[in-house]
């Protein structure tokens, strides 16, 4: 993408300078051992800076291309995917699970026999002693795949249903193939359709094994040719090649993401949070979008599949639970990413109309229509924070 000027798009050097500044502070404070941010205004590239470090014990400094684990940031590169099939008729949103899975054509619903006063959640479960008394109940309403991408099936979501049948992943052996058709036997969390409630690792899984039939591509495979590619994300892999190794971020922090440094290859291609990726590929990934679906004269979606993706597909469910819990005021979801529908309520720095999605790391992407751009901030430590200074500074930097 070409860079230019802020201020010819609109934007302010000084306000986009204050990222800089931002970052610093929070790297400072420890929060954070490094960022790559960027910013593009109109197709044009205003911000792109390194912050810290990608490797803290090494002393080597944040690079430009330096490779993140995007974690949920994978969410909408699938979502794109989905639109993809969907286009082509492929598939469309309103088709059971089971018409490409028939393992999930008589799944049940784990309902409490006793309410509770706190939702029913595998955290506090032990399986073996305390799963409360529960009965289950055929599904009301078949499972479908526009309930997968808006996290309305049910499926895993932190309910009750895999504390009753957790259903465990043969770690280095399974694939999609192999792994979402057992997934049937876990009891859902809530009849499909009636709540929101986030599914991190399993509702889009089931959705790529989908791709992969209806395709019959393998689910990465179908992103290198159809994405990955066309939109030169040259450093975005699910697996890793050896000799882009060095690139990688080495994690800093807690001895839980510690252990993630050794992340090797992997059979299971994780459609929910297996991506690794770079600041530059997400600029391109989220200007597509922002394009109507095209970038680097390439179409990968007409306008109206980008329109269906980022609106409103769930009504009231994503802003509108009970206590705020896994909603957001001033928000709505459609597949795969959130989406700003009062600004006003929402409070965060962007216009009606953006989406766009985050990974537990601390990687965050979005494009905002109603203000012309697309904004990326990579870390790889969870620091809110940073994420909200980095937005406010980005809007502060409009001018006009």
């Amino acid at each position: 993408m070409p860079m230019a000027k802020a201020e010819s798009v609109g934007m302010s050097t000084e306000g986009l300078r204050r990222i800089d500044e931002l970052m610093q502070q929070h790297i400072d404070a420890g929060s954070i051992q490094g960022a790559v941010t960027a910013v593009a205004r109109r197709g044009k590239v205003v911000h792109f800076s390194t912050h810290g470090q990608m490797d803290v014990k090494k002393g080597r400094e944040m690079e430009p291309d330096s490779i993140f684990r995007m974690a949920s940031s994978t969410k909408p590169v699938l979502g794109v995917a989905a639109m993809m099939m969907i286009e082509q008729g492929l598939l469309s949103p309103s088709d059971p699970v089971s018409k490409y899975i028939p393992e999930f054509a008589d799944l049940k619903v784990a309902v409490l026999d006793e309410p509770v006063d706190r939702d029913v959640s595998p955290a506090w479960i032990n399986p073996k002693k305390d799963v409360p008394k529960h009965r289950l109940v055929p599904v009301a309403t078949p499972m479908t795949i526009h309930h997968l991408l808006t996290h309305t099936s049910g499926i895993r979501s932190g309910g009750l249903g895999a504390a009753v049948d957790p259903v465990p992943r043969r770690t280095g052996d399974d694939t999609l193939a192999t792994y979402i058709p057992r997934l049937a036997n876990v009891p859902l969390d809530f009849q499909p359709g009636t709540r929101w409630s986030y599914s991190p690792g399993t509702g889009l899984d089931v959705v790529a094994r989908i791709i992969e039939i209806a395709s019959e591509t393998p689910f990465d495979g179908f992103l290198r040719e159809r994405v990955f590619d066309p939109l030169e994300m040259n450093n975005s892999y699910f697996n890793l090649p050896g000799e882009m190794g060095s690139k990688r971020v080495v994690i800093e922090g807690s001895k839980a993401w510690a252990k993630l440094k050794g992340w090797g290859e992997t059979k299971y291609i994780s459609a929910s949070g297996g991506l690794s990726s770079a600041a530059e590929d997400y600029l391109h990934f989220e200007q597509m979008l922002l394009n109507g679906g095209e970038l680097f004269g390439h179409r990968l979606l007409r306008p109206t599949s980008v329109k269906m993706m980022s609106g409103n597909q769930v009504g009231d469910l994503y802003s509108g639970l009970t206590g705020g819990k896994k909603g957001a005021k001033g928000m709505g979801f459609g597949y795969t990413v959130a989406v700003t529908l009062d600004p006003n309520a929402a409070v965060n720095d962007r216009g009606k109309g953006a989406f766009g999605w985050g990974g537990a790391f601390g990687t965050m992407s979005w494009n905002d229509p109603e203000n012309e751009l697309v904004a990326v901030i990579m870390l790889q430590q969870p620091h809110g924070p940073a994420h909200s200074d980095f937005g406010k500074a980005v809007r502060q930097a409009i001018i006009k």
